[in-house]
């Protein structure tokens, strides 16, 4: 399984991001697709996930600003994050978890965000 994460970079508070991954070598219509975040010295948290059911999980911190969409004909996962705050900047992880409980992840993509 490989996951290709894109999309990162630097924005000013208030603006907007939208990070995809793209899944390929495995059948991921089973899996939950999300994203995970690490920000220096922290460990690394559980920002979005969206299960194969169309179930969604979303983070406190990021309720009513992050979305979070696949397209399971694509095996694509995005997180379109707007109204970005100083504490989003994080290197942000794509993870794929299978029916098995294995999970796969992106090689990350540094989302900054500057005052």
């Amino acid at each position: 399984v490989q996951l290709q994460a894109s999309g990162g970079g630097l924005v000013q508070a208030g603006g907007s991001l939208t990070l995809s991954c793209a899944a390929s070598g495995g059948i991921f219509s089973r899996s939950a697709m999300g994203w995970y975040r690490q920000a220096r010295e922290n460990e690394r948290e559980r920002v979005a996930e969206i299960f194969s059911g169309g179930d969604i999980y979303l983070a406190d911190s990021i309720k009513g600003r992050f979305t979070i969409s696949r397209d399971n004909a694509k095996n694509t996962v995005t997180l379109h994050m707007t109204n970005l705050q100083l504490e989003d900047t994080a290197v942000y992880y794509c993870a794929v978890t299978d029916w098995g409980g294995t999970r796969y992840w992106g090689q990350g993509t540094l989302v900054t965000v500057s005052s």
